[in-house]
């Protein structure tokens, strides 16, 4: 039998969903809804094999996207935002193929048809005039066993590239661990053992607050109690102490100026919220950066600071900068003082330990938040310039071996992935054959 061009109608039945999805009632029957997880409902709609279409975008406001289909077997139940496509003859099309080329095809073949400028959705009717190229019922089964026994692998590969980008992750987190805890630098301070000690640049910041005191640039801070035992976690080297975050340099939570200032607008100083902080750098927008009459109200962020997210799930997500910038409240800010490089504090603050604190010095149960008061004194180690300064060089040594690593598990990632699509295609790949008439 030959390979023959048919629309969705003609092969199957076009079913909407009954069941709301905010109000399944949990139960024993899985209940298919947009994302790749299943609910349940104590009720089931269908009872046979079928393809699972979403009758929504699935980025929702205004955009038109499809970012999965369902295959469904046995008694289930139905979102009333989906639809199921359900085999009128048995025999005449394998479901599983169905699924399997629509699935390939999804945002070529329904992303056009979705209409709306706001809620953009797909009309049943629109689903049921798709034409597929069906081969005979046998050649379906086969290429169906082919796209599952491929994906399975891929599926394996997978799941190495993840443990592989975990294992990394975990490096990079030993690699900062080993640094807080002079690890890293053992061999160095056996080879400069006359370096300063810390104790002494400690007393080095505390007379350079008091001359910024004097001067009228910065206020008394608060004293804060004497760190304690249960607060030193680890043990440091001789050489260095420990101190309090505060005691790194001048500390600060950002402000949002009042938007009917019309200075507020401006290009001069970037103005950074938590979306523009990740751990590779700080996106600098200043679209709604403020001019220098409007730093009156917001409060000027020096170059060569630390900006830390003190509020939601993003809490201790930080970058150092390269200008001077503003920031809102959501956002705590460190300026280290004598030229100590914040991108080795930017470090410190990443370790394991010290995201460990942060969080535990979080409140509230709905939106966490970390004050400055409880930011500013946690326990830090303070350790020999020099001695930072060689810390900074070794991790962003080993941090450039671990993002070569990574790029070369991302293109082994992406060879595997084109690899096995390319034999998907090569396999779906079928002609339509012709009949010859006298």
């Amino acid at each position: 039998m030959a390979n023959r061009i048919v629309k969705i109608e003609d092969i199957c039945h076009v079913v909407k969903g009954e069941t709301g999805i905010m109000k399944a009632i949990p139960g024993e029957y899985p209940m298919v809804v947009l994302s790749e997880e299943r609910k349940t409902h104590n009720k089931y709609q269908f009872d046979c094999k079928a393809v699972i279409i979403p009758l929504v975008s699935s980025t929702g406001h205004g955009h038109a996207s499809m970012k999965r289909i369902h295959y469904q077997e046995g008694k289930f139940a139905l979102g009333s935002i989906l639809c199921a496509l359900i085999p009128k003859n048995e025999g005449e099309y394998d479901p599983e193929y169905l699924y399997h080329i629509l699935d390939m095809g999804k945002e070529r073949i329904f992303v056009p048809l979705m209409k709306g400028m706001a809620n953009v959705s797909l009309p049943l009717n629109r689903i049921k005039t798709v034409e597929i190229n069906l081969p005979p019922y046998d050649e379906q089964v086969r290429q169906s066993k082919i796209y599952s026994e491929v994906t399975t692998n891929l599926d394996l590969l997978r799941n190495q590239t993840d443990k592989q980008h975990k294992y990394l992750k975990q490096l990079r987190q030993s690699i900062l661990q080993m640094a807080v805890q002079g690890k890293l630098t053992a061999q160095w301070r056996e080879e400069n053992p006359n370096v300063e000690p810390a104790s002494v640049l400690l007393e080095k910041i505390k007379e350079e607050k008091e001359k910024l005191i004097k001067e009228g640039k910065i206020r008394r801070e608060k004293p804060f109690p004497k760190i304690t035992v249960s607060e030193k976690v680890f043990e440091l080297p001789s050489e260095w102490e420990w101190a309090r975050l505060v005691d790194y340099g001048i500390t600060n939570t950002g402000t949002t100026p009042s938007k009917d200032n019309p200075e507020y607008f401006g290009n001069n100083y970037p103005f950074v919220k938590p979306a523009e902080i990740s751990l590779k750098g700080i996106k600098y927008d200043t679209e709604d950066g403020l001019t220098e009459l409007g730093l009156q109200q917001g409060r000027l962020i020096p170059k060569n600071s630390v900006l830390m997210v003190c509020i939601g799930g993003s809490i201790g997500k930080s970058y150092f900068t390269d200008r001077d910038v503003s920031c809102n409240q959501q956002i705590n800010t460190i300026t280290p003082l004598l030229g100590i490089s914040s991108e080795f504090l930017h470090y410190f603050l990443q370790s394991e330990y010290f995201q460990k604190t942060v969080w535990s010095n979080a409140s509230g149960a709905t939106t966490p938040i970390v004050n400055k008061g409880k930011w500013e004194q946690i326990a830090i180690p303070m350790l020999p310039f020099d001695e930072q300064n060689e810390i900074v060089s070794m991790v962003n040594q080993l941090m450039k071996l671990c993002d070569e690593l990574e790029k070369k598990i991302e293109k082994r990632d992406s060879d595997q992935e084109r690899i096995m699509q390319a034999v998907v295609k090569q396999a779906f790949t079928t002609k339509i054959e012709t009949v010859e008439t006298e």
